[in-house]
């Protein structure tokens, strides 16, 4: 599947709820948000069929994201339908992972390919700052229960925000001894982190080298985005830059990103898309959704503006609400 600028789109993201186990600064009010009604979602059926649709049309990889994928029941059961699903090569899974530890052996056994796992800091006062919740030993037994799995591919997530740039070496140091990914995605101006600052590549690769030594280009790892990767002496992994705003990858873009409530979304940085959710509760048949998918995608935009002045049509909406 091809938009108007010959860019071929294989990767959706589907996003399962709002809801969220953590309430990080960059991503979600202190004090919560009114979650949606279980009606206002994609059922898991709908998920299914629109994911079909998508194969249909050329996508080969889903990334099952939220709010927090895992608080909504019966992700394992999503996942064995989504890898049954002809054209559909891989499936993959954003987590916090605070219940990834004891929802892991069901996710593999439904065929789950890949993990990423959101994590800031290794300093748990400063995890229960950011994340406003004491929970890093949860998530260092994700992590740690990810990492013993086999055949399963692992990326560590993290935001450089300048408060954490004292743990950033530990965070890279992860790939030290193990087969993992470990990477750096700059925030975006999206939501709540419009307003908080950022490190860019240059100044985390800054951070790091004195701490760990030169870098080296390294190959992506399986499954790897337009980001760019890199090693360190006596890695066994990977360290990674995400920089979609100081290095705009906008011209190799290959995905799109389906929310919670449906709402087939194009690019990040602008509100256009398509309602897939309204046209099924309207009784939509399969024609009818497909044409509607190949509609939005040919009027992909050709890149985003985050390093210019708001504008009309800009996604006012935050993360959470989107979809990771």
């Amino acid at each position: 599947m091809l938009d108007q600028f010959d860019r071929k789109i294989d990767y959706l993201r589907i996003s399962l709820t709002d809801r969220c186990s953590l309430r990080c600064v960059y991503c979600m009010p202190e004090e919560g948000v009114e979650w949606l009604s279980h009606e206002a979602i994609l059922s898991y059926e709908e998920i299914a069929r629109l994911a079909r649709l998508f194969a249909a049309l050329g996508v080969r990889k889903l990334r099952l994201t939220g709010g927090e994928p895992l608080v909504r029941r019966g992700v394992a059961g999503l996942v064995a339908r989504l890898k049954a699903i002809p054209g559909i090569e891989t499936v993959g899974l954003t987590t916090n992972g605070l219940a990834l530890r004891e929802q892991l052996p069901a996710l593999l056994d439904a065929g789950l390919d890949r993990v990423n796992l959101s994590l800031d800091t290794l300093d748990r006062a400063q995890y229960a700052a950011i994340t406003r919740r004491d929970a890093l030993p949860q998530a260092l037994a994700g992590l740690e229960a990810a990492l013993a799995a086999p055949g399963l591919t692992v990326k560590v997530n993290c935001v450089p925000m300048g408060a954490n740039d004292a743990q950033l070496p530990a965070l890279a140091a992860l790939a030290r001894d193990r087969d993992v990914s470990v990477r750096f995605i700059e925030l975006m101006p999206i939501g709540l982190g419009k307003d908080l600052p950022r490190r860019t590549e240059a100044e985390v690769l800054a951070i790091l080298e004195p701490a760990l030594g030169k870098c080296v280009p390294a190959p992506p790892p399986p499954g790897a985005g337009p980001g760019r990767y890199v090693t360190f002496p006596g890695f066994r992994g990977r360290v990674g830059f995400i920089s979609a705003v100081s290095h705009s990858f906008c011209d190799r873009c290959n995905r799109v990103r389906l929310s919670s409530t449906g709402f087939l979304k194009t690019c990040l940085q602008y509100e256009t898309g398509v309602d897939l959710k309204a046209l099924l509760d309207r009784g939509a048949e399969d024609a009818a959704l497909l044409a509607a998918i190949e509609a939005a995608i040919r009027q992909k935009p050709r890149q985003h503006h985050f390093s210019a002045p708001s504008a009309a049509g800009d996604e006012s909406r935050s993360m959470f609400q989107i979809g990771g």
